[in-house]
């Protein structure tokens, strides 16, 4: 992984828990979308740089939600005239997030999941502020469930976990649609 900032460069090589957690993150965020009927494209860890303000960074995943259809059908985003990822996931095991980077590039909404527990930061006019709740996912426990759903994944497996979560969301979409 890569980031720079001033010219000044960093490379991480990723540990096999980074790589999970980060695909199991990711999918818990596939999962709500799809389950919703939300459309969305996921960058994953595109490089998103902007040349002008000699800033660039790779997060571990990335989506387009709110702006997905500004990126269909391109095969290379320029954050000079495209918009940011909505979504930007940083998994920080080894090196810790600069989330001046995602702020700089108007990323709205950043997860940081560290020592087991998700952080939620939200770009307010210019600056991350720590919510509770995802803007993206409102009225879903996605810190608690991000939490459980990755413990869960490294006690049983992907495939297993994935299930289980797909039949919590589902089960909860059904409660809440019935009078």
């Amino acid at each position: 992984r890569i980031a720079y900032s001033d010219r000044v460069l960093t490379i991480v090589a990723p540990l096999f828990r980074h790589e999970k957690s980060k695909d199991t993150l990711g999918e818990l965020v596939e999962v709500l979308l799809d389950e919703q009927g939300i459309d969305y494209d996921a960058a994953g860890s595109t490089t998103f740089k902007r040349k002008d303000l000699i800033k660039g960074v790779e997060p571990d995943a990335s989506f387009y939600i709110q702006n997905f259809s500004s990126v269909l059908n391109k095969d290379h985003i320029d954050l000079s005239i495209d918009p940011p990822p909505d979504l930007a996931i940083e998994i920080d095991l080894t090196s810790k997030t600069d989330p001046s980077l995602y702020e700089a590039l108007g990323v709205p909404e950043l997860w940081r999941f560290d020592s087991g527990s998700l952080r939620i930061d939200v770009l307010q006019n210019g600056q991350y502020v720590q919510v509770q709740e995802s803007p993206t996912f409102p009225g879903w426990p996605v810190s608690e469930w991000a939490q459980k759903y990755i413990a869960r994944a490294r006690a049983v497996g992907k495939g297993k976990a994935i299930r289980e979560l797909r039949k919590m969301v589902r089960d909860r979409i059904q409660s809440n649609s019935q009078p």
